[in-house]
């Protein structure tokens, strides 16, 4: 069978498991900002305090203390995207001015759900998973942006599949985990043809649908609790090498290539009181490691094609996320806190490709709350308002100076959990 056959078997496997796709849910660049329902709450930091079986996808070594439980929720996204074009174009030779005036997506709202469980192993290990999905590229212009086809955008959708072992040691204070990510991704672009002259391969370029690509990585975590009131952790994911989108080997630099960058978080919680707990994470996004994502505009479109191993790219830079939260525990209820901020990966030089991918967020706000119930169950809410963002630079394929580009979001995220033991 070959890879994408594969592939493909794979993804109805898990989109059943879901029953829903997965299409967004970007906010840091296009990783989302937490993973579960409590984790989000506290605007994603955590990574040395887990909650649930979400642990996996923030801390693998986490899952060694959450216990024999099931989780389960669904995220309602919504973005709202826009570009703005100053400046008439001059419609000389050689140039590609773009139609002034503001243009919203009309891609607004998805839907995004999670799974996880976790089992013990003996007396002091652990076996897990965390199912979950992530993007966020996905815009949907109503109008020919590139003087192609309309509408005019992306749809990027991943979707995360992590078993995870996890162990305690030293009196039971310190875990490490380790988790096998088993990534599939799917992808479609349209209204881009105008750049067919700069591809490698013109029909691989745009409007052929969505392609599908699946990948094998891995995280490994440590977390440690060094007195009743101080814990530390940490993670690292490597990069995850994914199958090529053969439907779009002339638009990605590497021949359709489009691996997921690695990432590291290090944290701390620090319980203030008996009730209350502060907890701080950095975490970095290495979008580096993915020329497709990382390669610049210009001059890479003057001296390789799109599609070749020097092609033209998105720009983006690698992105260091600041996490803090507050978490305040009163009988059966928990109440939460979170505020992040991390500078965008996108430079003002850069702005014309990412009207595909706006993903220009840097601040967010999140509040949540768990209700106990009986019998080990639970009930979580999380609400994320990512604050207005935008980023304007030049349109560096028109005369200088004659025209700016202005990519400006802002985001919304309510999500639902529930749990129960077993």
């Amino acid at each position: 069978m070959s890879r994408k056959r594969a592939g493909r078997g794979i993804a109805v496997i898990l989109v059943c498991a879901l029953g829903l796709v997965p299409s967004a849910g970007a906010t840091n660049g296009y990783f989302t900002h937490g993973y579960g329902t409590a984790n989000k709450g506290l605007a994603g930091a955590g990574v040395a305090l887990p909650q649930d079986t979400m642990a996996a996808a923030t801390n693998p070594a986490g899952m060694a203390f959450v216990g024999k439980r099931w989780d389960a929720g669904l995220a309602t996204f919504n973005p709202n995207r826009q570009y703005t074009v100053r400046g008439n174009p001059s419609r000389f030779p050689g140039t590609f001015g773009l139609n002034p005036g503001k243009v919203e997506s009309d891609s607004e709202i998805f839907a995004i759900p999670y799974l996880g469980g976790n089992w013990e192993v003996g007396t002091n290990a652990t076996l897990g998973f965390a199912l979950y999905g992530h993007g966020g590229m996905n815009t949907d212009y109503p109008t020919n942006t590139f003087f192609g086809s309309s509408p005019t955008g992306v749809d990027l959708a991943q979707l995360f599949l992590t078993p995870t072992y996890a162990f305690r040691f030293g009196d039971d204070k310190h875990a490490i985990g380790i988790t096998a990510l088993l990534a599939f991704q799917s992808f479609e672009i349209e209204g881009v043809e105008a750049f067919g002259a700069f591809s490698s391969d013109p029909a691989s370029l745009s409007n052929n649908g969505h392609d599908e690509s699946t990948g094998v990585g891995l995280k490994i975590g440590y977390l440690g609790h060094f007195s009743d009131r101080f814990s530390f952790g940490a993670s690292y994911q490597s990069k995850v090498s994914m199958g090529e989108f053969d439907d779009y080997k002339g638009l990605f630099a590497e021949q359709g290539g489009f691996d997921i960058p690695s990432t590291w978080t290090v944290g701390v919680a620090i319980d203030l009181t008996d009730q209350l707990t502060f907890v701080f994470d950095v975490q970095e996004i290495l979008y580096s490691d993915v020329a497709a994502i990382s390669n610049p505009f210009l001059p890479n479109l003057q001296t390789a094609r799109l599609g070749d191993d020097g092609g033209a790219g998105f720009g983006w830079e690698d992105m260091t996320v600041y996490k803090a939260g507050l978490q305040w525990e009163k009988r059966d209820w928990t109440w939460r806190f979170g505020f992040s901020t991390g500078d965008q990966p996108i430079p003002e030089s850069e702005v014309l490709f990412n009207i595909l991918a706006p993903g220009v967020m840097e601040e967010h706000i999140t509040v949540g709350l768990t209700k106990k119930l009986s019998s080990g169950r639970s009930f979580s809410l999380s609400l994320m308002r990512a604050l207005s963002s935008s980023v304007t630079g030049p349109n560096p394929l028109e005369v200088p100076g004659l025209q700016t580009i202005e990519l400006k979001m802002d985001q919304w995220d309510l999500e639902i959990g529930y749990a129960w033991g077993f």
